[in-house]
């Protein structure tokens, strides 16, 4: 099994729920690997309408935001962070802007912009997830994995955008992350894989009041994530294994497809 119950090894983080929208958001992210610069808290600066062909940095950032929703029903696919918009990006973010009532085009312009920014959250977090929620449960926050501590925060912020997605996809209900990153010590006292993917930052368990882990896992198939721990236990698991180069790159949906 990928990782132990959370129920029994971590409990789940106190205040893990947002019902709410903030405000502030984040300044764009760098070139390259896209670790945030962090500043005064503000929308992310869409400076031109994004559409097939393009590519650059704010290429990249649509992506990162659109992947979960990767497809229409159970797929074993992803949205490539790559930074160039083809078909796979013009289909998810047609995915997107179905679901948050925009004219699905596959053309980021303002009216997309505004509600790709209403999922931002302060910090560089996410609109209901907090960078805190996904701390290490040992006190080292995102430090001590298998990668160093500013690529766990990105893998970290990435997940966070595609969670935004699910939460979508089962009624917006509030979920609790249980765990989220884990250092190398913590993983090996919970009794965690060798090469657990919460070691990376690219990966979480979660619950929420009122929605089954089958839900879950269902609504997991269709927004990107390549590991899934069978829905047959009281919490969702959920990783990125074949969008990273960590070993791990083969798809693992323990339950098979589900519909």
């Amino acid at each position: 099994m990928e990782s132990p119950s959370p129920q029994n090894s971590e409990p789940p983080a106190g205040h893990g729920r947002r019902a709410f929208l903030r405000t502030a958001a984040i300044v764009p992210v760098a070139a390259g690997f896209g670790v945030l610069t962090m500043g005064t808290a503000q929308a992310y600066n869409w400076s031109r309408t994004l559409k097939s062909g393009d590519s650059g940095a704010d290429v990249k950032e649509l992506q990162i935001r659109i992947a979960g929703w990767a497809a229409d029903s159970p797929k074993k696919t992803y949205v490539a962070v790559d930074g160039e918009f083809g078909p796979g990006t013009e289909a998810a973010l047609k995915r997107f802007q179905r679901a948050y009532g925009v004219t699905a085009n596959g053309v980021a312009d303002s009216s997309t912009h505004t509600k790709l920014n209403a999922l931002e959250g302060s910090g560089g977090s996410t609109a209901h997830f907090n960078f805190s929620e996904f701390y290490s449960k040992d006190g080292s926050r995102f430090s001590g994995g298998k990668v160093g501590e500013s690529t766990v925060k990105e893998n970290v912020r990435r997940l966070m955008y595609k969670l935004e997605a699910v939460r979508k996809k089962v009624g917006n209900k509030p979920m609790t992350i249980n765990s989220g990153f884990r250092s190398k010590s913590h993983n090996s006292k919970v009794g965690g894989a060798s090469n657990s993917q919460h070691l990376y930052g690219i990966a979480a368990d979660f619950v929420s009041s009122g929605v089954s882990t089958r839900t879950f896992y269902v609504a997991c198939e269709t927004s990107g994530f390549s590991g899934l721990e069978r829905y047959t236990v009281s919490w969702q698991h959920a990783d990125s294994r074949v969008e990273y180069p960590y070993g791990s790159q083969s798809w693992w949906w323990e339950s098979g497809v589900v519909t």
